[in-house]
């Protein structure tokens, strides 16, 4: 079952739930009973690491190509690894 946080406009409160995906959001805040008690957009809580799939297909290091194509790549930002395109 994923673990939902969850925080409260009215007095501040902040809590994780697990629940599962199907049951209906929270909206009641436990702390003080306002109905404003929403769910946060968090991080993901795992770090694949390894030489899995994903390395190649997924992961932006550098893996090996097996294709050789003529397309482009794509720029990449300063700093590294944002999330603007």
């Amino acid at each position: 079952m994923p673990i939902y946080e969850y925080r409260c406009p009215s007095c501040g409160f902040q809590k994780e739930h697990l629940q599962k995906m199907s049951d209906a959001p929270l909206s009641t805040c436990p702390s003080c009973g306002s109905t404003g008690y929403a769910k946060l957009l968090s991080a993901a809580g795992f770090q694949l690491k390894g030489s899995g799939w994903y390395a190649t297909d997924f992961k932006g290091g550098s893996g090996s190509s097996t294709s050789s194509s003529s397309t482009p790549a794509a720029p990449s930002c300063p700093g590294g690894g944002c999330a603007c395109h």
